[in-house]
């Protein structure tokens, strides 16, 4: 079976499974905060990390003896 094939059906299990959990909770809609909590938290840490490079370097002073 070809990985796109494949993929392709995963996701629609997937999908399938999730309708079913929100069915059994009595929900119509399935919860999104995980991927709301992952999504915050990865462009924090990318923020993160962009001011991490552009900081300013402190200047020290060197003393030739």
């Amino acid at each position: 079976m070809h990985a796109d094939i494949h993929l392709t059906l995963h996701t629609l299990r997937a999908a399938e499974l999730r309708r079913e959990a929100a069915a059994s909770r009595g929900t119509t809609r399935p919860r999104r905060a995980r991927t709301d909590l992952r999504t915050r938290l990865g462009w924090s840490l990318v923020e993160l990390g962009l001011r991490l490079v552009n900081r300013p370097v402190a200047r020290t002073r060197t003393h030739l003896a």
